[in-house]
């Protein structure tokens, strides 16, 4: 008898947030009344298709205990990691009890609070019949410069340049085997650099442009207002 896939979330929460310039990790700054991760985890639970959402915090996080989601009975606490891919890594583990090699995980960055059910599933629409998986992903409008120091030495052909965007999603087994076995590389950036990596070609689903990341301060008013005009 074959099992019935699930959906998993993991959600990587565990840097500073350095040029944010403030006195807290950027996911612990206020949104609209809420601090994004906050926002981020709601939403992911709006999406009402994850049997569970693992949140790999640092152990030192004076933060996340006081937060309301933080005991949500769908929510998971792992162990975050000096880098990205440990703490994905750590999160999958958190839930290998519980996930079939099968399953799908949609690994969602702490710092995109603008992601939409819509989004989530028109990613999970385009690709749950897919062997590898893939990632949102918006085509590049700019024009894109190859640079070396601060000299043009080129320019890209930006009908092949995408902006990889989370959530990015790929079978349990698949991505816990692939950051497994790229732990420690640099060029492991996102999940999808980790299948790259064992020669798998994930797909491209293009999401919308207001699931923006915030890494400066002027990113919370423009979440702010993409949030505005969601509602």
């Amino acid at each position: 008898m074959t099992h019935s896939i699930k959906f998993w979330a993991v959600v990587p929460a565990a840097g500073v947030g350095k040029r944010m310039n403030a006195d807290r990790p950027k996911q612990y700054l206020d949104l609209a009344g809420q601090t994004v991760i906050e926002h981020t985890l709601l939403r992911l639970l709006h999406a009402n298709i994850f049997a569970a959402v693992a949140v790999a915090i640092s152990e030192e996080d004076p933060y996340w205990s006081e937060l309301t989601v933080a005991s949500h009975e769908k929510i998971i606490r792992a162990k975050g990691g000096k880098e990205r891919a440990d703490s994905v890594l750590s999160g999958l583990h958190t839930i290998r009890d519980q996930a079939a090699d099968d399953d799908w995980v949609l690994v969602h960055d702490a710092a995109r609070p603008c992601i939409t059910s819509e989004d989530i599933h028109h990613l999970i629409n385009s690709l749950v019949n897919d062997d590898v998986g893939g990632i949102l992903a918006l085509p590049s409008a700019d024009t894109l410069k190859n640079v070396l120091g601060n000299n043009i030495v080129g320019t890209l052909d930006r009908s092949h340049i995408w902006r990889a965007l989370t959530p990015q999603m790929f079978r349990y087994g698949s991505l816990k085997s692939a950051l497994e076995l790229a732990v420690g590389n640099p060029a492991i950036t996102d999940e999808a650099s980790a299948l790259e990596l064992q020669g798998l070609q994930p797909k491209i689903v293009e999401g919308r442009p207001d699931n923006i990341k915030i890494t400066r301060p002027e990113d919370l008013a423009l979440a702010h207002f993409f949030m505005e005009q969601q509602q």
